[in-house]
């Protein structure tokens, strides 16, 4: 009862919220940014709540705890500090002001206009478009594997359509700002919610010492005991992998570095930094730390004391169930309502943001430029509310197919992994140096949306479809696992951040003296 009361005012207040901004969301410009006056709190929290969703806190930290031991709560530490402090401080105030000099508000317009290139607009917003629905697809799985366990009877497939139009309803109608407000409220929940859960989960342990203790008696896979309470883990190799793809992929990825386009001034970025670092901590940190203790609470063996886990076709334990079992066991039933919409919190805030991001990069830089008569606000609007609907349809049908992805050996984790991983792959070069030099030419982009998109796709077709088993074996046993999504998206923004420069140096711009007005009037502007 405690949660279907919080639950239902929870979403009530959504609502109320959506409705609340619908007038101030009449235009492009406020739809889409919030009229680029939101302050540091605001845009620290929505920066926070849009990186950390069911994903992490159900796939991520659920398989990396597994994985790693005490030594997952690196990765925490990682998106605190390389994906929100360090992308703050490098990007924030840079990409605010020079989004708004050349007056964009996707990044597919701001490929288009910094490199002269509608053709790199059209691509890229392509890009954005495919490579977005397996990370929404993967917050639904997240999230309805939650609910379920939660509200028992109750199909899956109901409540990942449910959070489908309950979603659709409040950034249909409000677009940013309401979104932004939500996320104000929603970031509050996960900082208390992710707190409140951790002490639960070590107190049920017998306290932090004992929990610590307890991990390292058990053995890893080679047999070394300790491993899962040391330093570093069993493997540090792949952990840093995780570490690279989920804080500097970040900084390529458009329903991330959007936030920065809306944001009002320099005070704002510098409080937003201290924010949004603070957040990170908690909440990524938190999660994580909470995965840590996986192996305390589940098991794969039948072990006496501990909730079992189903084995997936591909050998690897479950690991999408192993968070809800820690929170089944762990957290009493008047919390459990709290840790409900904690996880709802941090879902529909990446929902939103990813499906503003869709619709908005879909009708401003693919539909928008073939409109002979052009369009006019009040239609781009209307087309982006559309498109939000058709876009959470396609990901809700990708995530109701959970049991086929599940038989090919695809969890949550791995579809967040190939959409990082093919998106910061392809962008993550030509934004960064895009805001700095005037010297990277169209050329280098066009070869870094390739080799992204190349990358990651051809190692899914190899490595995570079951097509090729024998190979995926052998590259699964290699120190730094090929066989993982993670691993490819780590190699795919590595080489776009060597091959843009490199090819830079030898090829040159035809609009060169075009691009170097626009940074000429950008340091002016600072």
């Amino acid at each position: 009862m405690v949660m279907w009361v919080t639950l239902i005012l929870y979403l009530l207040i959504m609502i109320a919220i959506g409705v609340y901004c619908r007038k101030k969301a009449g235009s492009v410009n406020d739809f889409v940014l919030g009229g680029r006056n939101v302050g540091g709190w605001m845009t620290a929290f929505a920066y926070g709540t849009s990186y950390f969703s069911a994903v992490i806190f159900i796939g991520y930290a659920g398989q990396f705890g597994w994985e790693y031991g005490m030594a997952s709560s690196w990765i925490g530490l990682g998106n605190a500090v390389i994906g929100s402090m360090l992308a703050w401080m490098i990007l924030g105030n840079r990409a605010r002001v020079m989004t708004k000099q050349l007056d964009v508000a996707t990044m597919p317009e701001f490929f288009e206009k910094r490199y002269l290139s509608k053709s790199l607009k059209v691509s890229s917003a392509l890009i954005v478009f495919i490579f977005l629905i397996p990370y929404t697809a993967s917050v639904y799985n997240g999230l309805s594997t939650l609910f379920a366990s939660a509200f028992t009877g109750i199909d899956y497939s109901v409540w990942i359509i449910i959070m489908a139009a309950l979603t659709a309803v409040y950034v249909i109608l409000g677009g940013y700002m309401a979104t932004a407000i939500n996320d104000f409220i929603q970031g509050i929940v996960m900082l208390a919610g992710i707190a409140a859960v951790v002490i639960c989960a070590v107190n049920n342990q017998g306290g932090l010492s004992e929990a610590l203790r307890a991990m390292s008696l058990i053995p890893s896979s080679s047999g070394e005991p300790g491993a899962y309470s040391s330093i570093l883990g069993p493997d540090p190799i792949n952990l840093i992998a995780v570490v690279i793809l989920t804080s500097l992929g970040t900084w390529g990825l458009p329903q991330m570095v959007q936030k920065f386009y809306a944001i009002k001034d320099k005070k704002a970025v510098k409080r937003g930094t201290i924010i949004s670092t603070v957040f990170a901590v908690v909440v990524a940190g938190g999660s994580y730390f909470l995965g840590g203790f996986g192996r305390l609470f589940t098991t794969v063996t039948g072990e006496a004391g501990k909730t079992e886990i189903a084995v997936l076709p591909n050998g690897s334990p479950d690991y999408d169930s192993i968070v809800p079992a820690i929170l089944d066991t762990a957290v009493p039933e008047i919390l459990f309502g709290i840790v409900v919409v904690l996880v709802l919190s941090a879902s529909m805030s990446t929902l939103a943001s990813l499906v503003l991001t869709s619709s908005s990069t879909l009708t401003i830089d693919m539909i928008k430029p073939f409109v002979k008569k052009g369009m006019s606000e009040k239609k781009q609007v209307l087309t982006m509310r559309i498109f939000i609907a058709v876009f959470l349809i396609i990901s809700v049908v990708i995530a109701i197919c959970k049991d086929s992805l599940n038989a090919m050996g695809i969890n949550i984790s791995a579809l967040m992994s190939i959409s990082w991983g093919t998106l910061a792959g392809s962008f993550l070069a030509p934004f960064l140096y895009g805001l700095f030099s005037r010297k990277i030419t169209k050329v280098s982009v066009w070869l870094s949306f390739i080799s992204g998109v190349v990358i990651t796709v051809v190692s899914m077709i190899l490595f995570n479809v079951g097509l090729f088993p024998e190979l995926t074996s052998w590259a699964a046993s290699l120190p730094l696992n090929l066989a993982s999504p993670i691993s490819w998206g780590v190699i795919a923004m590595l080489v776009g951040l060597i091959e843009v420069p490199l090819l830079s140096l030898v090829t040159r711009n035809k609009k060169q003296k075009e691009i170097d007005i626009l940074f000429d009037e950008f340091k002016q502007r600072v």
